[in-house]
């Protein structure tokens, strides 16, 4: 007779994780402090927060478009074997859909410095550059009373 075990969450098991009989774990951060958000998180909100916005302005031409993110841009994806850069987004247009790979855009992105501004400045330019590219318009275009103050 094989025992089946139910199906548990990864967060119902992380609850109730008894290391050597010491008990269960507590919150990383305690009662007192805001929860841990981890870059993955900040990045997917900010990817989340950008298309919602974009969608905003342009409802007719990004209706049904589809935004997701993706750690990676997998091998079998890529184009053209030849060509060494690494994609930051991807761009099908049947189904219409927008991907921007998180690693590629965090760390091959070089900056002066690397404070939490600046960050969500480069995600937000690849979200735009991929927009635009969807579009066939210049970034510039898609928002242009965004940046009148620079």
């Amino acid at each position: 007779m094989v025992r089946r075990r139910p199906l548990v969450t990864p967060v119902d098991r992380a609850r109730g994780r008894s290391r050597h009989g010491r008990g269960g774990r507590s919150s990383v951060t305690g009662p007192d402090l805001a929860p841990v958000v981890t870059r993955a998180e900040a990045f997917d909100r900010i990817v989340g927060d950008t298309a919602h916005y974009l969608v905003e302005l342009w409802p007719d031409e990004l209706r049904g478009v589809v935004f997701q993110v993706a750690d990676m841009p997998s091998t079998a994806t890529e184009p053209d074997p030849a060509d060494r850069t690494v994609p930051r987004w991807r761009i099908d247009r049947r189904p219409d859909r927008v991907t921007i790979y998180r690693i590629p855009v965090e760390r091959l992105t070089h900056l002066p410095e690397k404070d939490d501004v600046d960050r969500r400045i480069v995600v937000e330019t690849a979200v735009f550059r991929a927009v635009a590219e969807l579009l066939d318009k210049d970034p510039w275009d898609l928002a242009p009373d965004r940046y009148r103050h620079l």
